[in-house]
């Protein structure tokens, strides 16, 4: 890194769920991602999107759920979660602005009250509200603790994101660039590549098969320095809709595949190993089980 004032680290997010950590991370990171992060079954922190610029690079990082445990395992999870805590440089927690404080805030809260490093108060879905009804909740939380700024936000739309980082980047020591320019993005990455898969497949068989062909990839791992492996599974509801799929002597499936990794290598920036299988799931649409298990979850809206 040629800048000897370069700034980086670890910004942490936490809030409860539907706060808008997911908006606020794809658009902090933009349309630039490179998918890849690592999955190791740890308690080690999951990079969740990284934003650089010529002056600093920001790794924003996801701790597992700060929640009320209701289990020996969920104390612990929560613990790590608290420990990570204080590994960061920088701690987001994000509050919804059409949202009154509420006890899974205040059980967030009790337990920052021990974070060293500087807390930053977001307001997102500021566009959702009156001024005067921002006020009331600034006012709410102004005095819960010794925030190192408040920040309104709209993740959707886009105000105050720019600013916010800039005030994050202030805070931040001078370091070394850890990743390389482009994005790294962790929620999105199956997705993405499910759905790369899925428009090749409507473009190239037509009417043949209808919108409700799903895909899920089953693994995704980096085999080396250079390429990435990736095994997806395309599910159909008809036996004739899996022969469309495969084609005659399995040309079909293999142009499919062909196309979608010429994609997902220039998402990525890797030389990718694509394998596809088709699956016949009768009514796999009307099946909650086969819903959550292809990532149609409630929770990701």
């Amino acid at each position: 890194m040629d800048n000897p004032n370069f700034k980086s680290g670890f910004v942490a997010i936490v809030g409860r769920p539907n706060v808008g950590k997911s908006t606020l991370l794809n658009r902090v990171v933009g349309q630039k991602v490179a998918i890849m992060s690592d999955k190791a079954q740890t308690t080690r922190n999951k990079i969740q999107g990284i934003y650089t610029t010529d002056e600093a690079q920001i790794v924003f990082i996801d701790t597992p759920g700060i929640h009320k445990p209701k289990s020996e395992l969920g104390d612990f999870m929560v613990q790590s979660a608290l420990s990570s805590l204080n590994e960061v440089d920088a701690v987001l927690m994000m509050v919804n602005a059409t949202q009154k404080r509420g006890a899974g805030d205040n059980f967030i809260i009790d337990r920052l009250k021990n974070v060293k490093q500087p807390v930053y108060l977001v307001i997102n879905k500021i566009d959702q509200v009156k001024p005067d009804d921002l006020l009331t909740i600034i006012s709410q939380y102004k005095d819960a603790l010794p925030w190192q700024e408040v920040v309104p936000i709209s993740a959707l739309e886009g105000n105050n994101v720019v600013e916010m980082l800039e005030k994050i980047i202030d805070t931040l020591p001078k370091g070394p660039q850890y990743y390389p320019d482009d994005q790294v993005t962790d929620h999105p990455e199956r997705f993405v590549v499910s759905e790369l898969i899925r428009e090749k497949i409507l473009q190239l068989t037509r009417q043949e098969i209808p919108h409700s062909v799903a895909v899920n990839v089953e693994k995704m791992s980096r085999q080396d320095e250079k390429k990435v492996h990736i095994q997806a599974t395309i599910i159909v509801e008809r036996p004739t809709q899996k022969g469309i799929l495969i084609g005659k002597g399995g040309s079909m499936l293999k142009k499919i595949g062909t196309l979608a990794r010429q994609d997902i290598e220039r998402l990525l920036g890797d030389k990718v190993f694509l394998e596809l299988w088709v699956k016949v799931v009768p009514g796999w649409k009307d099946k909650k089980s086969a819903l959550q298990a292809y990532g149609y979850k409630k929770s990701d809206y």
